[in-house]
């Protein structure tokens, strides 16, 4: 007598779910009204678009000048003829591809695969988790600050796709699982963000943004909103990440991951565990080289200018033509690249073994360098059609009838919606803060409230959107099921959410706002 098995359902790879998404957006297109019909075309070329860019026209005039809905409406009505034109999801005059994010994470991929033919790591990390043995979960606290630090002075986002490897190798070393090393930086690094307080990339394009709209933003004012946000919501993250680590450090079965996403990071992270390699001299310099790579790597993306420093201007551009703080992913991929050379040289590899660990570093990255192409895709196509600034102009609408006591949580639950469909934050303040600034004055409300609005409401969004190629980068490099880490941080998000909403309505009534 036979029986009938039931398979049990295993939720699609990141490529797949993303996909789909891609998909959808596209029969979403073909019912929406104002906004331009997805072609098959669009579609099929959508992941190679969001990988090499788009060549399109600057609408940052027309939202710049509208101090209502009507230059949303303008901008949308310029979409409809039949050869409307690409809309930018940055306002600089092209839809960005993700090549020079893809290309860096290569190189890392590259960089690390050098590093790690040395057993410098290896020794390093396990030098380390027996140093802090009784202690390893003083780890988490300490490495998410440093990261919520990045994130919200910088915006540290893409740039933490070097760090997850690394991190998530000592997690498992130290006893926990691959969800916690990927939680120290995906939380870390996005709840600074979400409570960014000079992040130029959030905070500075909105007051940019809304300055090109007649309106002054107080920073010192945001800057008090998104301290409050940072320390609260990096302290709900810790604690929550550290009551999973405690399970998982207590019991292994208490992981939430699937044997296979167990076996996977077992095999790419755990594979020296066995066999105990000497922190020598040669290592030890290599682990110095490998610590200045990534600190040279934050001072070139701090852009320094913003604070007012200018010591650097002048004196660090001999290397690749651009001081530190001018850096972004080109100097950044050059400059892995020579330092991956350099420590061959330094631990006194052959000329094959440096190429040949190289080339295997970055066969390593490839799954995720094409995972953030396609989650580019996926902007292009919204943007090419313009359903972003269709819901925009909606969202505006349904604002201008909202009393001053719930303004402020609207826009944050609208800013919600719109993060997933502007996962990039300059963006996304470009085209909505010229709207959303003047109508919060109009109305009588702050227009800091709304800054700090839209900086939750975009950095909740990114610690789980399948749009953003840090999440879905990060999570492949990890290890990680999509669908794993949304029942992972599903909880996390809704008491983070609940918590923004007091805060936002709490808050500017002691500050008088």
């Amino acid at each position: 007598m036979s029986k009938n098995k039931t398979k049990k359902f295993k939720f699609p790879s990141a490529y797949t779910v993303l996909l789909i998404i891609m998909i959808a957006i596209a029969i979403i297109t073909q019912v929406v009204p104002g906004v331009k019909k997805a072609s098959l075309a669009d579609t099929v070329m959508a992941p190679v678009a969001g990988m090499v860019g788009v060549q399109d026209v600057d609408l940052s005039s027309k939202v710049s000048d509208a101090m209502n809905t009507s230059g949303v409406k303008s901008a949308l009505k310029t979409i409809n003829s039949a050869d409307g034109p690409l809309i930018s999801v940055s306002n600089e005059g092209s839809v960005k591809g993700a090549i020079d994010v893809a290309l860096f994470v290569l190189i890392i991929g590259g960089f690390l695969g050098v590093v790690t033919k040395t057993g410098a790591l290896d020794a390093g990390v396990g030098a380390l988790v027996n140093k802090l043995k009784g202690k390893e979960l003083m780890l988490i606290p300490v490495l998410m600050i440093i990261f919520s630090l990045g994130g919200t002075s910088y915006g540290m986002a893409e740039e933490s796709l070097a760090f997850y490897a690394l991190i998530t190798a000592t997690m498992i070393a130290a006893g926990f699982d691959s969800i916690v090393g990927a939680s120290i930086l995906l939380l870390g690094c996005g709840c600074g963000v979400l409570g960014s307080t000079v992040n130029p990339f959030a905070i500075g394009a909105a007051v940019s943004a809304a300055g090109a709209a007649g309106v002054t933003i107080n920073q010192g004012t945001t800057i008090i909103l998104g301290v409050i946000l940072w320390i609260v919501t990096t302290i709900i993250s810790i604690i929550y990440v550290m009551r999973y680590a405690k399970k998982v450090y207590a019991d292994k079965n208490a992981t939430i991951l699937s044997k296979h996403e167990l076996d996977s990071a077992s095999e790419a992270f755990s594979k020296n565990q066995e066999e105990i390699l000497e922190l020598n001299g040669k290592r030890k310099v290599v682990l110095v080289l490998f610590i200045l790579s990534f600190v040279v790597m934050i001072l070139g993306v701090i852009p320094w200018s913003e604070f007012g420093i200018t010591v650097f201007d002048n004196t660090t551009a001999w290397l690749n033509g651009s001081p530190l703080g001018g850096w972004w992913f080109p100097e950044l991929t050059a400059w892995f690249f020579l330092m991956a050379v350099i420590i061959g040289f330094v631990y006194k590899m052959s000329e094959e073994d440096i190429v040949g660990s190289f080339i295997a570093g970055c066969a390593d990255m490839v799954g995720v360098a094409l995972v953030i192409g396609i989650s580019r895709g996926i902007s292009f196509m919204m943007a090419n059609a313009g359903l972003d600034l269709y819901i925009l102009d909606k969202a505006s609408g349904v604002l201008s009838g909202v009393s001053s006591i719930l303004f402020a949580n609207m826009a944050y639950v609208i800013y919600i919606g719109l993060s997933f469909l502007i996962p990039s934050t300059s963006g996304l303040a470009s085209v909505s803060m010229p709207i959303f600034a003047p109508l919060a004055q109009k109305l009588g409300i702050s227009p800091e409230v709304v800054v700090t609005a839209f900086a939750a409401g975009s950095g909740i969004v990114n610690l789980v959107t399948p749009t953003s190629g840090v999440v879905m980068g990060g999570l492949t490099i990890s290890k990680i099921d999509y669908a794993t880490w949304v029942k992972f941080v599903s909880k996390l998000l809704v008491i983070i959410f609940v918590a923004t909403v007091i805060i936002l309505a709490v808050v500017p009534l002691f500050l008088g706002l």
